[in-house]
């Protein structure tokens, strides 16, 4: 399955972006709300500079106590993303968040930021793939 199947089946394909001087208390806050467990890190809001999860959050609490809510998403976030292009095949991507052991990754076009999926994203694709594919190979079998 390509990844611009797997954004086609999400229920809501919009990418939730902040600023980098969002400070980390604010940014933990909007992830609770809106149930989400990352942010992506964009000044523009279309071009991903970074991206700040839930863990990275916890790790600088764990480190720091609570000060780290005090300081902008910048200091904490992944800078170096990894990121997809919606023609690339689900496997693919599964491979790449677990050898990174990351849950979400960007989704660009010429630069721009269209989607973000998440490994549930990719998880819930293959399984689909593969539950068509055993109907096909059941169907086959039975002759229907």
């Amino acid at each position: 399955m390509l990844v611009s199947q797997i954004l086609k089946t999400k229920s809501d394909d919009s990418v939730t972006t902040v600023k980098p001087t969002m400070l980390i208390a604010e940014a933990a806050k909007m992830l609770a709300e809106k149930r989400i467990g990352t942010l992506v890190i964009s000044s523009d809001g279309k071009s991903p500079e970074g991206i700040l999860s839930e863990r990275d959050i916890v790790r600088a609490l764990g480190n720091q106590g609570g000060a780290c809510l005090d300081v902008t998403v910048e200091s904490l976030m992944t800078r170096k993303l990894v990121t997809c292009a919606k023609d690339e095949r689900s496997d693919a991507i599964l491979s790449k968040m677990t050898e990174g052991r990351f849950r979400h990754m960007p989704v660009l076009e010429d630069g721009v930021l269209i989607g973000l999926v998440s490994l549930g994203d990719v998880v819930k694709a293959q399984l689909m793939e593969l539950s068509m594919e055993k109907t096909a190979l059941e169907g086959m079998i039975m002759g229907h």
